[in-house]
């Protein structure tokens, strides 16, 4: 399979600066692997990513599935002429963690001109699915009111 994204030679080295400054770094998101046509992420369990019962939260579980799913498609266009952002996320949490480490692995359902669709599974630390996400993202023409990425 040719992989899809816009640098064919897509490494975690080229992820890494996306995060700094974001809603990611603060919880914790780290880059864990680029396949050629998935993403994969890890996110703490911790005081940032739990609710008041001691489990995941489950924002926190989208937050891990938009950040990966969003970076997915912005590693597909052309990021001098298009920006990629949220158009719509669900998410179905079928198990929770208490501690340790969960993963996200994106990967495309539909990748249109226009909008991109991504299927995020959650995974636990014993690979047990925690969530099962869908993002969808719309591929937008750059403007100069967009800060462009640094990769």
């Amino acid at each position: 399979m040719a992989a899809i994204w816009y640098n064919k030679n897509l490494s975690i080295t080229d992820l890494t600066p996306l995060g700094k400054n974001t809603m990611g770094e603060l919880i914790g998101i780290e880059w864990t692997e680029v396949g050629d046509n998935f993403i994969k992420a890890k996110m703490p369990v911790d005081n940032r990513t739990k609710q008041p019962y001691g489990l995941l939260h489950g924002g926190a579980s989208c937050t891990l599935a938009e950040t990966i799913g969003s970076v997915a498609s912005a590693m597909v266009v052309d990021h001098e002429r298009f920006a990629c952002v949220g158009l719509e996320i669900n998410a179905n949490h079928v198990r929770s963690a208490r501690e340790g480490y969960v993963t996200g692995i994106a990967s495309p359902l539909h990748l249109g001109a226009n909008t991109h669709v991504w299927d995020v599974r959650i995974y636990d630390e014993l690979n047990k699915l925690l969530c099962v996400s869908r993002l969808t993202v719309a591929v937008i023409p750059r403007k100069d009111t967009f800060r462009q990425p640094s990769l």
